[in-house]
């Protein structure tokens, strides 16, 4: 039987401050989670908000909060997004020319009780990243590369979650597999039959008129 998916709505199609703290409340109990996409500018060319709206958004709701940071230098600012109320807390594999700090980053998250997120961009392959699976609780798939919402999944996406779903069984690891970008109706079982464990959804489900049977139809 295939199993069931968790649903992480993106705060990427939306701009304004105040109408991403309203998405997190009207989803709360409908999705799973709410995947929280910092840029800086720098890791990519989309600047979106830091740590202070994280802070809002966990004193204005209850949902999970999935946070993604496409940041040049995650390590910096860790401890302030951990505060400030992240669930998971996602670096990326190539924001650290250093890998040895990678691993002390994601220890560090593990260590304040939030769960250690690691992603990569499209280019970077499984193998790339295998020495340091053994150090995640999620590892997020790019289904697209980062810094825009609405794009269409790469067909490579669909080989790196069956990729990451051996190596984790080969190995015994319990890390689950998140996939981020063009996630759809007609994608979301072939992803949940390979392997992915969350799915992240922007527009699809931003742009759905009733958005708690969108998130049920991904789910389903």
């Amino acid at each position: 039987m295939r199993k069931s998916v968790d649903i992480s709505v993106s705060t990427d199609p939306l701009s304004d401050f105040q109408n991403i703290i309203d998405y997190a409340k009207l989803l709360q109990g409908k999705a799973d989670m709410l995947h929280c996409d910092v840029m800086d500018g720098k890791f990519v060319e989309k600047q979106t908000f830091d740590y202070s709206l994280i802070k809002s958004i966990n004193a204005s709701s209850l949902i999970m909060l999935d946070v993604h940071l496409m940041t040049a230098e995650p390590e910096a600012t860790l401890e302030k997004y951990i505060k400030a109320g992240a669930n998971i807390l996602t670096v990326h594999y190539e924001a650290f020319s250093n890998k040895a700090q990678l691993i002390k980053a994601m220890q560090l998250i593990k260590s304040k009780n939030c769960l250690a997120g690691l992603s990569f961009k499209p280019e970077t392959t499984v193998k790339e990243i295998s020495n340091f699976l053994y150090y995640a609780d999620i590892v997020l798939v790019m289904g697209v590369q980062p810094g825009a919402s609405g794009q269409s999944m790469l067909p490579q996406t669909f080989d790196k979650v069956k990729s990451l779903a051996n190596f984790r069984q080969a190995n015994k690891l319990t890390f689950k597999i998140e996939v981020d970008g063009g996630v759809n109706e007609q994608n979301a079982k072939l992803l949940s039959e390979m392997g992915a464990d969350i799915l992240v959804s922007g527009s699809y489900v931003f742009k759905a008129e009733d958005k708690e049977k969108a998130i049920k139809r991904l789910k389903k």
